[in-house]
């Protein structure tokens, strides 16, 4: 089972995210795909929460079909069009995801392949076979 690691010596984190993530080394690893805010049929909601649902729902669908779910998620890499997305993705994110907290990293970025999109997420899942 993995591991949450967070350094003493070093600033707590700022949200409900782990330093970092220890996985041993007979785990299952799977490494998914960044997950736009695009529902099965096409369509992409209005708003950050809404896109950030959608993006984890994406990859909750992934890890479902590799035998694992949001709680074998180790690591979390998301991606905001503006700051003032930031707070409705970890508020979506932070009610998904229960101690121990996967790592995380959130990161403002210029654009998307589509200009409606406003949020993409990738996660590392870990699990013991």
């Amino acid at each position: 089972m993995p591991k949450s690691v967070n350094a003493g010596d070093i600033a707590a984190p700022f949200s409900n995210y782990s330093h970092g993530m220890l996985v041993s080394a007979e785990s299952d690893v799977l490494f998914c795909s960044g997950q736009l805010g695009n529902a099965p049929d096409g369509s992409v909601p209005e708003g950050c929460a809404a896109q950030a649902e959608q993006c984890f729902a994406n990859a909750e669908a992934i890890l479902r079909a590799a035998g694992m779910g949001l709680s074998d998620v180790v690591r979390i890499n998301a991606y905001v069009t503006a700051r003032e997305h930031m707070a409705p993705y970890m508020e979506v994110r932070n009610r998904l995801f229960a101690e121990p907290y996967p790592a995380s990293t959130l990161v403002i970025v210029s654009g998307f392949s589509r200009p409606e999109f406003v949020v993409e997420v990738e996660v590392v899942a870990a699990r013991q076979p």
